[in-house]
């Protein structure tokens, strides 16, 4: 298993940026997706070689400079420049800045409260290797059926990856997998015993759908977008999702979901026994 999570994420960005966005000729036959390595060295005003060697983690400490010019090439937004900061920061020796701290797994008042107060909305609160903590009815209504809260705590990354009913509540499975990788890898899994035990027990049980991913998918997930929903009961939904972090709560986060359009709308009133606009529909 590779712990070059510096290069993987350097490689993964390079492959987004396509040559028209960073301003360079398109080309006929290309076959790298992306850009080429010698075009993000050109643009960051590095070596080619270099580039190759950061991607290839035979160089894992780049200086400020270089982490600045290599976000600008590949036009980061400010997330994702403090996640490669951040990687190359964990990439020297010694560092263990949070790496022994264990995931949390208290819940504080107020965040129940905050939790009671969205209701009925669907809500979670996850830690960083996925343990579900605390949840409002609204989620419990959704998730329940699908064995999404079974468990001691509950865990969304054990489920994904070995519950049989996962791919069936979730049609688009190999995204929401991604997903929980990358949720997984924002924080120092590799340097805390709970999350090493995780992905421990997860390349047992799940196998290459698990370990493949660990090698190609970066640690940064999605914080808003679309996700699609599989309800035992109500059918297909389509839920907006967005992440609320917890600054004040070591890797706490709380994931809303709230309907897409009218029939997931109608769909999650009709499962609380609420009259249709209690939930209104979002644009996603």
């Amino acid at each position: 298993m590779s712990d070059n999570e510096l290069g993987l994420f350097l490689r993964v960005s390079r492959e987004a940026v396509t040559p028209a966005e960073a301003g360079l000729p398109t080309g006929p036959r290309r076959r790298t997706p992306g850009l080429r390595r010698s075009e993000l060295a050109t643009l960051a005003g590095v070596s080619a070689e270099y580039i190759t060697r950061l991607e290839q983690g035979r160089d894992r400490r780049p200086s400020a400079p270089v982490l600045g010019a290599l976000a600008d090439a590949l036009r980061l937004n400010t997330t994702q420049r403090v996640h490669l900061h951040r990687l190359a920061k964990t990439a020297e020796p010694g560092f263990s800045c949070m790496g022994a701290v264990p995931p949390a797994r208290t819940v504080r008042p107020t965040v129940r409260a905050l939790l009671g107060g969205l209701e009925p909305t669907p809500a979670v609160l996850v830690n960083g290797i996925g343990d579900a903590l605390a949840w409002t009815e609204g989620y419990e209504r959704l998730a329940a059926p699908a064995g999404l809260l079974d468990g001691d705590p509950p865990n969304l990354t054990r489920y994904v990856f070995t519950d049989p009913r996962a791919r069936t509540v979730y049609p688009d499975w190999d995204h929401v997998a991604d997903q929980r990788i990358a949720a997984l890898k924002q924080g120092p899994y590799r340097r805390d015993p709970d999350g090493a035990a995780l992905a421990d027990e997860l390349t047992v049980t799940a196998g290459t759908e698990f370990t493949g991913r660990l090698e190609q998918v970066p640690g940064l997930p999605d914080a808003s977008g679309v996700t699609r929903f599989a309800h035992p009961e109500a059918g297909e939904l389509r839920l907006a999702f967005e992440v609320l972090e917890l600054p004040a709560d070591h890797d706490l986060r709380i994931l809303t979901l709230l309907p897409a359009d009218p029939a997931a709308a109608a769909a999650l009133d009709g499962l609380a026994g609420r009259r249709p606009g209690a939930l209104r529909a979002v644009s996603g």
